[in-house]
């Protein structure tokens, strides 16, 4: 039996779920999210908790564990939501808002403009170089935050590009031949 599958999800003041068959239901201040797990788990709200049971079958341990996880992800996300920041480098590199759109400038000749999907947010600093996604779906604001890194990844010579707040990039070193090389 899992160990993270065998703790209950404790359902914090203002947050329901409702479980029907199969599929979850979690509403709290911050929105509503609905997943469908495994039939053969066992999924029940009792006591302001959610426990989840294996079925009697090999092979579940780690279905357990996920599934656990998930619901617990899904109460995180109603609550306190998630948050995903990233930071762009490089001279005239810029992120700003339109409306709801992101709008990125990032060496290219176009502007990039992403439309956030429905339960994201887009937040961006007064520098135009940080900007923070923010969502209750911890998969989907994961998702948009890569989606956008890889829109300009940082490059290992100069560091330019989008990178999560924090990320180390390996720096290269350039060509050092040309340096003190006299003119032929």
């Amino acid at each position: 039996m899992s160990r993270i599958g065998k703790m209950p999800v404790k359902l914090p003041a203002g947050v329901k779920a409702n479980i029907e068959g199969s599929t979850v239901t979690i509403k709290g201040p911050k929105g509503e999210l609905k997943q469908t797990f495994d039939s053969q788990l066992k999924i029940e709200a009792k006591d302001g908790q959610i426990t989840v049971a294996p079925p009697d079958a090999p092979g579940y341990d780690a279905l357990h564990g996920l599934t656990r996880a998930l619901i617990n992800n899904m109460v995180l996300g109603v609550t306190e939501g998630y948050k995903r920041s990233l930071e762009i480098e490089g001279v005239g590199y810029r992120a700003e808002l339109q409306g709801k759109n992101l709008v990125l400038a990032v060496g290219l000749s176009h502007q990039i403009t992403v439309e956030p999907p429905q339960g994201i947010t887009f937040v961006v600093d007064k520098s135009q170089r940080l900007f923070t996604i923010e969502g209750t779906d911890k998969q989907l604001v994961g998702e948009m935050a890569a989606k956008i890194r890889n829109m300009r990844p940082p490059e290992p010579y100069k560091g330019k590009g989008i990178r999560y707040q924090g990320e180390r990039i390996r720096r290269k070193a350039g060509k050092a031949g040309k340096v003190g090389a006299g003119a032929k």
